[in-house]
């Protein structure tokens, strides 16, 4: 009970740290860990071996991947291949259906792409197809909102969920899989949910000047927007599926070879290397720490060092015995599946950052999988995305992307909660619905 209670100070002392006093949460999470190690009785000895072994064990598996994941949002927007990839879509669905192709424009590019930066690209041409359509304004902007909403906590190489899935050690072409089945789904009340709520919101977009830079700018075509994207995605899988025991691809040359190129940190580094391709004029400067390059690694560096920061808590947890103590007592109460969603569900609406969320609640349950039931393969990966459909929700005051869609937009405060929070609401329980049912049907 002691070993509870000292995990409990913890979370609480990591959660005040970020919310009330502002503090990095590398910084909370790092500290925090020591402490714990301390109050939980752990040897100054055992202390720095969980420090070192968290940080680096961690870091060295997916400190690249967040890396390189970052290096190909940076790109596709930079060069506009993010907004081609929009133009693609709608010209796909067709601009009478716009909520559908707004919801599915801010999905796609958040993949790549970090959420804030996909609202901040696609609220122009939401704006122009307010107009044009007659739909309403807040319409577009929830759907792009929510769209975004979707991949970045589910599917792969978002930060979130490929640090989520390192620190579970889970299978990321199986992540990327059902991430995507599972995702997709929750557009489809989400949808609904816009088409009766947001619909109702009288928004009037402000129209900014025209954009001349678009007009003079040479793009990307569409192939070369989507390859960088969609290939490392493939190859992911592909590899997964040649591990099966089935061995589907045989034992030859093509699985040696798709399981090499398939490789997580191969196959996005192939993305990344697609990705130099998309500047009309491609300079060697856009390499340099002053160039596109340095500027990803700024991005990536706060995020790779809460991940590992996150490694270190976790590591604390596993040698303070907390899974042997406290594993029992859960998995009799069944939470199964539902304590990453809650713990990250929690987490979340309290102090308003997905990945933050993901990391420490991936660090936490990491060593009482066994104990929850969830140590198989198969589970380890809906560990993952329940981890994942948990941080989506509630995104409300104290999150970055709230703020971003409610100003840019013009929404007010409460239309903003009325709108894009439960919004958020709808789409992590019909997540976890769905990954519950899944495990339950198929595993």
């Amino acid at each position: 009970m002691i070993l509870v209670l000292t995990i409990l100070l913890a979370l609480a002392i990591i959660l005040i740290a970020i919310v009330k006093f502002d503090i990095h949460p590398f910084l909370a999470l790092f500290v925090t860990a020591i402490l714990y190690g301390l109050l939980s009785g752990m040897s100054g000895d055992m202390i720095i071996k969980s420090i070192s072994e968290g940080f680096g064990g961690v870091l060295g598996s997916i400190g690249l991947l967040i890396l390189l994941g970052v290096f190909l949002g940076t790109f596709l927007e930079k060069t506009g291949g993010a907004l081609v990839i929009a133009e693609k879509i709608l010209d796909w669905i067709g601009q009478k259906a716009v909520t559908k192709a707004m919801l599915l424009c801010g999905y796609i590019l958040s993949i790549p792409v970090f959420g804030d930066s996909t609202f901040i690209m696609m609220n122009p041409i939401s704006k122009s197809l307010s107009l044009k359509s007659k739909v309403p304004y807040a319409a577009t902007t929830i759907a792009v909102a929510l769209g975004a909403t979707a991949s970045h906590s589910l599917v792969p190489p978002t930060p979130g969920p490929i640090a989520t899935a390192g620190i579970l050690e889970a299978d990321l072409g199986m992540v990327i899989f059902w991430g995507l089945i599972i995702s997709l789904i929750t557009l489809i009340p989400s949808y609904y949910f816009i088409k009766k709520v947001a619909y109702k919101i009288p928004l009037e977009p402000q129209l900014a000047k025209i954009d001349t830079e678009k007009i003079e700018r040479k793009y990307p075509s569409a192939f070369k927007s989507f390859m960088p994207v969609i290939l490392p995605l493939v190859l992911i899988i592909l590899a997964s599926i040649a591990k099966y025991p089935s061995q589907p691809f045989g034992s030859g040359v093509f699985t040696v070879t798709i399981t090499f190129l398939g490789s997580p940190v191969i196959a996005l580094l192939l993305g990344v290397l697609l990705s130099f391709s998309l500047p009309s004029k491609f300079d060697r400067k856009l390499l340099s720490s002053s160039g596109w390059i340095g500027e990803a690694i700024l991005i990536a560096a706060p995020v790779i060092l809460i991940t590992g920061a996150g490694g270190v808590f976790g590591k604390m947890l596993q040698n303070s015995g907390i899974g042997d103590l406290v594993g029992d007592s859960l998995a009799h109460a069944s939470w199964g599946i539902f304590l990453p969603f809650l713990i990250a569900f929690s987490l979340k609406t309290a102090q308003g950052s997905s990945t933050v969320a993901m990391i420490t609640t991936a660090s936490i349950i990491a060593p009482l999988l066994g104990n929850l039931g969830m140590e198989s393969e198969s589970m380890r990966v809906f560990a993952v995305l329940a981890t994942g459909a948990g941080a989506i929700a509630i995104s409300h005051a104290n999150d970055s992307f709230f703020w971003a869609v409610t100003q840019l937009s013009g929404l007010k405060i409460s239309q903003g909660n009325k709108t894009h929070s439960l919004g958020t609401i709808i789409m992590s329980f019909t997540a976890i619905g769905l990954i519950f049912l899944i495990t339950k049907i198929f595993y």
